[in-house]
């Protein structure tokens, strides 16, 4: 049997960055990953652009993950564009005024993932296990015990960060508000002719929503959020077909474009748990909230969840309050549900009122981009959330 300070279960994005801010914390951390040590050293491409805040790049530069990341593949988003149906108005967020170049940055997911490994990696408070598995989490006295394929693990706190179909979550009967949408989306990378100028298009079409992201190197990222049926077919199409039908349902907005890369697809779920918190344990990252992509603040609230559990962590500690207190864990809590409750469900009812084809969903949706533009107060709002940038400027 081993012995730490805390046990996180699941080395993704929230669960390395919670390894590193629990570390400089003074704190041994054990992170346990199922997938194989290779695979999760060298992450493959999945599709996945996350629209990063400044906020948020300011944590991985203090975390020592954003020195990992490739200066190429880190790509200025300028402006962002909100359009629905065909030659409809278009809202838009832009920086102007801000003294910055940017709303925020596009980084793949994998780079992402690499960063937070390597620096975890080089970090002497923290064990990297991976291909573990967890079977089960018992609480014995003040101690949460973590077995797995491998052994046991005793540690004061015991932390869920495993996704948002959490096992970990499950093992703690802990239950989850699960919002099916009965969509999936598609996501992929495509070479284009004409130049993207680094704005990102949110695009309500009839009968589909489609994302551009721009990256560098003449590219884009195409988000596709179809049915699932039509979302397979699209996967397995043969790639100038696949070419040709994006293009159509972009209208040829970006030219001639190709395939350049891998194609995903991922089922549209909403999760939001019942409990982020309970005595010895934590749910951080999409285990403990699961947002739609539509507002690109999934990856964001996660790292601010882990944020929240270490400075509320750190500030017990100075009180003389153990890491899996639950006073301390309750406070991080009642926090981290004040910063998602709100967002979770305005996102859930956006979703629903742009992805609907009824004909009063589509008048009200472009009515209300009409109105959304010309509030300036409103746009203003919005594009302090997406840039969040209080405590990085």
């Amino acid at each position: 049997m081993a012995y730490c300070d805390v046990t996180i279960m699941g080395g993704g994005p929230a669960g390395l960055a919670a390894a590193l801010s629990l570390e400089a914390c003074g704190l041994s951390v054990a992170v346990l990953e199922r997938a194989p040590q290779p695979r999760w050293a060298e992450p493959a491409f999945d599709g996945r652009e996350i629209a990063l805040t400044h906020h948020s790049v300011s944590v991985l530069k203090e975390l020592g993950a954003w020195e990992h990341i490739p200066q190429v593949a880190i790509s200025p988003l300028r402006e962002a564009r909100v359009e629905t149906g065909r030659s409809n108005h278009p809202l838009t967020f832009d920086t102007q005024g801000r003294g910055v170049d940017a709303l925020g940055y596009l980084v793949s997911n994998h780079c992402i993932r690499r960063g937070l490994y390597l620096a975890a990696s080089q970090r002497p408070g923290i064990r990297l296990l991976g291909g573990t598995s967890t079977q089960h989490i018992r609480r014995i006295g003040e101690d949460m015990t973590v077995v797995h394929d491998g052994g046991e693990i005793t540690s004061r706190l015991a932390v869920g960060a495993d996704g948002r179909f959490s096992q970990i979550r499950r093992l703690q009967r802990i239950g989850a508000v699960m919002h099916d949408f009965k969509r999936a989306m598609l996501v992929c990378r495509m070479a284009h002719d004409l130049p993207h100028h680094h704005v990102a298009t949110q695009w309500f079409d009839e009968g589909q929503t489609i994302a551009l992201l721009p990256v560098n190197g003449g590219a884009s990222s195409i988000v596709l959020t179809l049915p699932v049926e039509e979302i397979e077919r699209l996967r397995k199409l043969e790639r100038d077909a696949f070419n040709a039908e994006i293009m159509q349902r972009v209208g040829g907005r970006l030219g001639n474009m190709r395939l350049v890369s891998t194609r995903h697809a991922y089922p549209l779920r909403g999760v939001y748990a019942h409990r982020f918190a309970s005595p010895g344990f934590a749910l951080i990252g999409d285990a403990a909230v699961g947002m739609h992509p539509i507002t690109a603040h999934g990856f964001n609230l996660g790292l601010k969840g882990q944020e929240a559990l270490a400075q509320e962590i750190q500030a017990g500690l100075a009180r003389g309050e153990s890491p899996g207190s639950l006073s301390v864990l309750r406070r991080f809590e009642r926090r981290h549900r004040l910063a998602t409750a709100p967002l979770f469900a305005a996102t859930n009812g956006i979703a629903t009122i742009y992805t609907r084809d009824e004909p009063a969903f589509r008048v009200l949706r472009q009515a209300g981009l009409r109105v959304a533009d010309a509030l300036s107060p409103f746009k203003s709002v919005v594009t302090n959330m997406l840039m969040d940038r209080d405590r990085a400027a």
